[in-house]
Order: C-alpha cells, then structure tokens, then sequence
C-alpha cells in the first residue's frame, strides 16, 4: 500500500513505495567489507537536502548538520548494517535536532491552517525503513522524505 498526502500514520501498515525508490526486496546489500555502501548515505544525504532546499533552509549551517549527521551515522550504520535501512530517516532527525538547536523548529507544517505553527517529523520513530513526514497535530503523512517539494 503506497500513502497519501493526508493519510493517518495508524494506517500504514507498508509504506511500500515511493517515487524513485526501490522495492523493499530489491534493494542492494546495506555493508560490503563492513562499510557502508556509500549509495546509502547518499541517498540519505540527498533526501535531506532535496527537504531542506524544499523549505528554503539549504543553509551552510543546516548543511553543515547534514554533512555531521551522515558521518555520524555512517559510523552507527558500519556497526549494525542490518540498520542501514533506518540512515535516511535518523539523518533527517539529526538534522532536524541540530537545526531546532540553532535556528528553530524545521520542517514546518504547511498544510494546517488553523491551531498553533508546529512542524513535522520523521515516522517512524527510528527513521526507517521508509521515512516518511508526518504532522505533529494531526498525525497525517505530509510527505515522503526527499519529496517535501511535492506538497
């Protein structure tokens, strides 16, 4: 079952697929000689900023975190690759942790308009193994990581 734009989280029983991204079954192995394949970390590296830049905080300060963030968790992934699956979401929440230490709340909610200015967040909670955003008020998938653009 793919999700929707304004889909509860209490119904994604599989998030299964989104634009651009594989099967779950057909992914590539997550460690070759106990590192990290670095189209993992990419891949995540490149959702994040596609979000980022989606919501005009491509900054040097958010990409910095980023760049923190990936290594931080290219280090965590080498020891479990079994949870290489969950990098992208848990990078997109360190990133979203660094940024909320320095400039605020990010990323933003944009579809409520009633109620006070809140954001989203990464479901589930350890990130993986596919991300998507979700609102902190109303619990609906705003987006896919990477695809904040779209809505």
């Amino acid at each position: 079952m793919t999700p929707t734009v304004g889909q509860r989280t209490d119904d994604l029983r599989d998030v299964g697929r989104w634009p651009g991204r594989a099967p779950r079954g057909d992914r590539a192995p997550t460690a070759h000689n106990g590192a990290v394949e670095d189209h993992l970390l990419l891949d995540a590296r490149a959702r994040v900023l596609a979000d980022l830049s989606a919501r005009a905080q491509a900054t040097a300060a958010a990409v910095s975190a980023l760049e923190d963030a990936c290594a931080a968790r290219q280090w965590w992934a080498e020891q479990w690759p079994d949870g290489a699956v969950y990098v992208a979401g848990l990078v997109a929440q360190d990133v979203q942790d660094a940024l909320f230490e320095a400039v605020g709340r990010w990323p933003m909610c944009l579809a409520c308009t009633e109620g006070p200015v809140h954001s989203l967040y990464i479901q589930p909670d350890l990130g993986g193994p596919d991300p998507v955003w979700v609102c902190e008020e109303s619990g609906e998938v705003a987006a896919a990581l990477g695809f904040l653009n779209r809505f």
